[in-house]
């Protein structure tokens, strides 16, 4: 994928799996007495109001407990909303300046089902980050690069104080006993697949495309700059699995003055050549378009183009996963298993 405009570090363009937009929730905390621990996972960048005080002091957009006076540390777990393979993560203390904690751990478990934060103390977890040293209002990167799949993740504040959020990034890897092999949607994170290229992302990710449900303004979206010269802008994303897409769906709701004219599809086969999928195809703006495709080849990778430039809400590809695509699949989930 194209590298981003500023000096965050490579990963940070991976989906964050702990992210409420997909369904990442804040399971438990020790405390939250001065603002509420689902603050963690919340898609938007934290804001800040000075001097708005409410019954318990300042109102904060992240996670606070109390200040300890007695020894101890504050915890919260997290249930992903993507499980998968963990490459780095994200201690934000923005705006947190006098009480945040100087220093944070992060762990990790896999589990199956659907567990309480009660049966999730029991099990064993892994550690990602033992005690990293955290700065005051800011992003704290820590790197992970990890190959095991994850389902929960634990934050600890050593021994208190406020995080505005929790960022987890990185591969959605799904389980393939919970898929339609047959009859799903084929550049969905939640299915495994995964970004592979991007002209621009001025605006917004090129992962928002894949999330699920519908985007609910243009910034939940994918939008670029606009062009001044004669080019135009793509995204390319590996496929679930090798498969035959039957359906293209291009959804530019909420996108007016700012949707593309037209847009284009085509998949690389096991050649390694790109093949047409759709030609070139006019969109009308705030639109959802469904296409049918002519039978067409098994691919694994499939290139969005959009004319000129503009913005596309979301990306769908339905179709079925051949036999190698199903192998493929089953193998990446065995392959995570640690």
């Amino acid at each position: 994928m194209e590298e981003t405009v500023n000096d965050r570090p490579e990963w940070t363009a991976l989906p964050d799996l702990a992210s409420r937009k997909f369904g990442g929730t804040v399971m438990w905390a020790t405390d939250e007495l001065f603002a509420e621990k689902e603050n963690l996972v919340n898609p938007w960048a934290p804001a800040h109001q000075t001097e708005t005080f409410g019954p318990k002091g300042q109102v904060y957009d992240g996670w606070e407990t109390r200040r300890h006076r007695e020894p101890g540390d504050d915890q919260a777990v997290v249930r992903l909303g993507l499980a998968g393979v963990i490459t780095g993560v994200i201690v934000d203390t923005a705006f947190f300046k006098g009480n945040y904690p100087p220093f944070v751990s992060v762990e990790a478990c896999a589990v199956e089902g659907y567990p309480s934060a009660a049966e999730l103390s029991t099990v064993d977890w892994d550690v990602l980050v033992k005690r990293g040293a955290a700065g005051g209002h800011q992003e704290n990167y820590f790197d992970i690069g990890g190959s095991k799949r994850y389902t929960h993740v634990r934050l600890t504040m050593h021994p208190d104080g406020g995080v505005a959020r929790l960022r987890v990034h990185g591969t959605p890897i799904p389980d393939p006993r919970l898929l339609d092999l047959g009859a799903l949607d084929l550049a969905a994170l939640e299915n495994g697949a995964v970004v592979t290229g991007c002209s621009n992302m001025f605006y917004s990710s090129p992962n928002n495309l894949f999330s699920p449900g519908l985007a609910a303004h243009q910034a939940e979206g994918w939008e670029t700059a606009r062009r001044r010269d004669d080019g135009n802008d793509w995204v390319t994303v590996r496929l679930a699995g090798a498969g035959v897409v039957r359906f293209a769906e291009f959804d530019n709701s909420n996108l007016k003055g700012n949707a593309p004219g037209w847009a284009a599809l085509s998949g690389r086969d096991g050649d390694g050549e790109w093949v047409e999928l759709l030609p070139k195809t006019r969109l009308q703006p705030d639109t959802r378009h469904r296409f049918a495709l002519a039978s067409g080849p098994e691919v694994t990778e499939v290139r969005l183009d959009i004319y000129p430039d503009g913005g596309m809400a979301r990306l769908r590809l339905f179709g079925a996963l051949s036999e190698r695509g199903r192998a493929d699949v089953a193998a990446r989930f065995e392959g995570a298993q640690g």
